[in-house]
């Protein structure tokens, strides 16, 4: 999230060739103390401090990128599209259209403005929005959008404060939007009451999309600031298990920086080294890189591969005996995030 540039450095773009293989074993002292690290999040997402925080990177942003950070590309199915947004630096909100009725839904509101001449563009009805969780890239639009828009809904979870929450989700939980149907999962680890959404593409030939917020990107995944490994690791199996065929349209454009950290981690990974030229020519170009798959994802990304002996064995880890296979799986997770971490703050 945003939060981290308050602590972090604008992480470096590197190929292959250059000198990042040291940062994979380097110490924590490259990154803040924690208790640092701590009182910068917790004043980001507890303060008005951080909403004042999203406030100037929204302005900054849209005096940098007038345009968006990444030129959209709808996605269009018989009676439904997707319109990808780009917000803030690098954020992705996304706006879900039923065609027949002009009835829509936004997913995760960073930008108000950028969101509102979308849904002028497309001449559409906003009914609901749904929020992922309660960051400020994430729910910062809410407040403008809902006084624009009287009718419209605020669908999340309890457990974060989201602003102008209406209508609490429980896991599980189905919304109709037209003939839009949206199941919530809740995915804690990120944030306590992170959920994702999962558009059902059956009454429109397509397979399911998953609007994953910050649990899952495009080879990579959020931290889990308010979650243990053990946590976030269930939640994305929860992703995993909704199928090879679905779609994910993740919450950030992080898709070059995690390739490439992935590419440091499996040096030997086919799928990853082609999935990496293709972001690479995609972001000279600037266009967007979602959406993936999730079998896709499951090739390349470390975050989902934890089970893999190849990404466990380039990590220096072995199973245990009699060490419960989800908890060595979790440690390897915890280590896939700390050299995640590292490489971000050098």
């Amino acid at each position: 999230g945003p939060w981290q540039a308050w602590a972090y450095p604008p992480p470096k773009s590197m190929g292959r060739n250059s000198q990042l293989q040291p940062l994979l074993v380097s110490t924590p002292q490259q990154c803040l103390p924690l208790p640092s690290q701590s009182l910068l999040y917790s004043l980001y997402a507890r303060t008005r401090l951080g909403y004042l925080f999203y406030q100037r990177q929204v302005k900054k942003a849209r005096e940098r990128y007038p345009h968006g950070h990444s030129v959209p590309q709808p996605y269009c199915f018989p009676g439904v599209k997707i319109l990808p947004i780009p917000v803030l630096s690098n954020n992705y909100s996304y706006l879900v259209i039923d065609t027949g009725s002009s009835q829509a839904a936004v997913i995760d509101p960073s930008d108000p403005l950028a969101v509102q001449a979308a849904i002028e563009q497309e001449g559409v009805i906003l009914e609901a929005i749904f929020c992922t969780h309660k960051h400020w890239d994430h729910s910062g639009g809410n407040e403008v959008l809902c006084q624009q828009h009287s009718s419209c809904r605020v669908y999340g979870s309890a457990l974060d404060a989201i602003p102008r929450l209406t209508n609490p989700l429980a896991d599980r939980e189905t919304v109709t939007v037209g003939r839009l149907t949206f199941e919530a999962l809740a995915t804690p680890g990120h944030t306590v009451g992170h959920m994702v959404y999962v558009l059902d593409g059956g009454p429109f030939g397509s397979p399911p999309c998953l609007f994953s917020g910050d649990l899952l990107f495009l080879a990579g995944c959020g931290r889990p600031f308010e979650g243990s490994p053990e946590t976030m690791l269930a939640s994305l199996d929860v992703a995993v298990g909704l199928g090879e065929d679905t779609l994910l349209w993740p919450g950030h454009e992080y898709a070059l920086e995690c390739l490439t950290f992935a590419s440091l981690l499996e040096l030997d990974n086919p799928a990853l080294e082609q999935k990496l030229q293709w972001v690479v020519q995609q972001r000279q170009e600037k266009r967007s890189t979602c959406p993936s798959t999730l079998g896709e994802e499951q090739t390349y990304n470390p975050f989902l591969r934890t089970h893999q002996p190849e990404l466990q064995e380039a990590l220096g880890l072995w199973q245990a005996g009699g060490e419960d296979p989800d908890a060595f799986r979790a440690r390897v997770l915890k280590e896939v995030r700390r050299r995640k971490d590292l490489y971000q703050a050098t």
